[in-house]
């Protein structure tokens, strides 16, 4: 079975599959923190909570998941720490080769941009509840999902 390692998330490591969401630097509000995405106009914004359990339940890992026409935003509401797996697009799958695993802080939010391979949300040890905005029209479009070979996460 593979073994990814996970590394803390940077805005650097993480630009390639969208952005990492912190407080902002200065006082009131830091506009366009993150790119809205939606490219289909009948697919209306929905704002979900999302519980999520912690990683060692659900591993190992067999698939990743991808908004091909949406981008997709969490907001940790009840998380100390949580686990984000990404992998690069390649011709129309997860690149398996270069998964990347990152551990977040639960005062930190991320916005994967609309197309970006990415796992289910898992907690780092207790289960946690994120606010999730994702567009979406009900259709199979909404979300694709690609098997890939079974691996686990190893935490630093």
């Amino acid at each position: 079975m593979r073994i990814v390692t996970t590394s803390e998330i940077t805005a650097e490591a993480f630009a390639p599959y969208g952005e990492v969401l912190a407080a902002p630097a200065t006082n009131p509000r830091q506009d366009q923190a993150g790119r809205i995405q939606n490219a289909r106009p009948a697919a209306r914004a929905n704002l979900a909570l999302v519980r999520s359990d912690p990683f060692d339940r659900l591993m190992p890992l067999r698939r990743l998941e991808q908004h091909r026409h949406s981008n997709q935003t969490f907001l940790p509401l009840s998380v100390e720490a949580y686990l984000v797996v990404v992998a690069p697009d390649r011709d129309g799958s997860p690149d398996e080769d270069r998964v990347r695993a990152f551990r977040v802080p639960g005062h930190i939010g991320i916005n994967y941009r609309a197309g970006a391979w990415h796992a289910h949300m898992m907690t780092l040890r207790e289960p946690g509840v994120f606010a999730m905005l994702v567009h979406e029209d009900g259709t199979e479009a909404d979300c694709s999902f690609a098997p890939i070979a079974p691996l686990t996460l190893a935490l630093p």
